[in-house]
């Protein structure tokens, strides 16, 4: 795939080519879901989709860089990005807070990435089973795609290390919430020689993310895809680009957070201004670590992207101290991040 030439072309390329395949397959997992025979399964998958719609178009728009392949690449990153909203949505309003339940339903992500293997049966420590074979469809949906590549074997590791982080995640933060902190900590401990300097939340911010698989899965339809060039995809989204991804979404989410209860990595920041400095750290070093990649101005764009589409958020404008870190990380972002985010900030009021 070429790089584009300007923020328009790539905007034309969102709309023409990505959002109709992403309607379509959103739509038709809808009908699926529809179907689901438990109710509260049921409830969660539609809500998951209804209210999670962005994760998808976010995530979809990799999939320009599988060239003429990029039917199929949406095809698996809906999938596999379906598959993780409705596991959050299972667990964040759970009516269990057992690990165990946790970690069997996110068996199905390093399935889903694994060509041939069989479905478990994710729900067997729960009250609420019965699908209708939903999880499991979305499981084969993404294998199917997968055993299509011609580099399979070459991104495998890296996939499932990557899931690997987001699975344990899952568990962690999700349980009592009196045991959440102490897990987190002792997960960070047990990978910290292996990163940057960082803390425990900023680890957890990291490991939250799919856009690493979703970058590594499209690469890998092109045919000139090196090892060396997957290991810096791999090496260049975890964990500089995955943190910022994640960390602007608890930024935005931090008041609703407050109000819900739930955990929010940004409220452990000692204060505001460190909160900023170390958001401005991880936008530096994610710009800087996909500047050597291949169609770097393809990525550079997506990560002001990111900080366009998340600093737009309506809820931006009811956080005085969220404000301030937009507007400065907008000025940081220049021309381009300005552009995404006037764009976003259209749409979504346009959309209300």
């Amino acid at each position: 795939m070429k790089d584009p030439a300007s923020p328009w072309t790539m905007i034309t390329k969102i709309m023409l080519q990505v959002r109709p395949d992403v309607r379509r397959y959103l739509g038709e997992w809808k009908r699926r879901a529809e179907s689901i025979p438990d109710p509260e399964l049921r409830r969660q998958a539609l809500m998951s989709i209804e209210t999670k719609t962005f994760h998808c178009e976010g995530g979809a728009i990799y999939a320009l860089l599988a060239g003429p392949h990029y039917h199929e690449a949406i095809r698996f990153i809906i999938a596999y990005q379906t598959i993780s909203d409705y596991l959050d949505n299972l667990c964040d309003r759970s009516t269990s807070l057992d690990p165990d339940d946790f970690r069997a339903l996110h068996e199905s992500m390093p399935h889903a990435l694994t060509p041939g293997a069989a479905p478990a049966f994710y729900y067997r420590f729960r009250n609420e089973q019965n699908d209708g074979g939903y999880l499991s469809a979305l499981v084969e949906t993404c294998q199917e795609v997968l055993e299509k590549l011609p580099t399979y074997d070459n991104i495998a590791t890296a996939l499932h290390e990557l899931a690997g982080y987001y699975c344990d995640l899952q568990v962690h933060k999700h349980v009592r919430i009196d045991e959440r902190v102490p897990r987190l900590k002792s997960w960070f401990d047990s990978h910290r020689d292996h990163l940057p300097e960082m803390r425990w939340y900023e680890f957890a911010a990291c490991a939250g993310s799919t856009l690493g698989i979703f970058c590594l899965v499209a690469h890998a339809f092109q045919k000139n895809c090196s090892d060396e060039r997957l290991r810096q995809v791999k090496d260049a989204y975890f964990p500089w680009v995955q943190g910022l991804h994640i960390l602007l979404d608890y930024l935005v989410d931090q008041e609703e957070d407050r109000a819900g209860g739930d955990l929010n990595f940004c409220s452990y920041y000692p204060n505001h201004d460190e909160m900023t400095e170390r958001l401005m750290h991880f936008y530096r070093q994610a710009d800087l670590s996909i500047s050597r990649l291949p169609n770097a101005r393809f990525h550079h764009m997506i990560n002001r992207g990111l900080l366009g589409m998340y600093l737009a958020d309506r809820k931006v404008d009811q956080q005085k101290d969220v404000r301030k870190v937009a507007k400065k990380m907008i000025r940081h972002g220049g021309a381009v991040t300005l552009f995404f985010f006037i764009h976003c900030w259209v749409l979504r009021r346009l959309k209300a």
